[in-house]
């Protein structure tokens, strides 16, 4: 359960990473997509909610993991309630403004926020394969 989560919990993150670079050497463009973590919310939180019940489970790493799940699913949905409002997601105003700024912070708070939940998650399977010695 710990092992499936973490992976769910960082190929949101890492997508955007890989894909960059491979456009970057083979089209000699880098070409980032920040939204990418933000389009892949649904399994981010499948590994989130996995490893909130490992975590739970084994008592170790739970306030890391679920704060970070929490911060990252609010964080998101707020952006998106603020874009809906603004009228940034129907397309009525431009990216520019305070709301693409609130928006566009909204989505780096959610990411930051999934790599603790991941960070949580590493610091669990280590602690499953490697325990502490007493």
């Amino acid at each position: 359960m710990a092992i499936i989560g973490a992976i769910l919990v960082w190929l949101p993150i890492l997508a955007p990473v890989i894909f960059s670079l491979a456009v970057l050497f083979s089209e000699g463009i880098f070409r980032f997509d920040y939204l990418l973590p933000a389009e892949l919310f649904p399994m981010g939180l499948i590994g989130g909610g996995l490893l909130f019940r490992a975590a739970s489970q084994r008592l170790l790493h739970r306030k890391l993991i679920s704060w970070s799940l929490v911060i990252a699913v609010g964080s998101l949905i707020l952006g998106q309630i603020l874009a809906v409002v603004t009228g940034l997601a129907s397309g009525e105003i431009g990216p520019s403004g305070w709301p693409w700024l609130l928006v566009t912070a909204s989505i780096i708070i959610y990411s930051l926020a999934l790599i603790g939940v991941g960070v949580g998650g590493l610091l669990l399977l280590r602690n499953f394969y490697h325990p502490p010695e007493v």
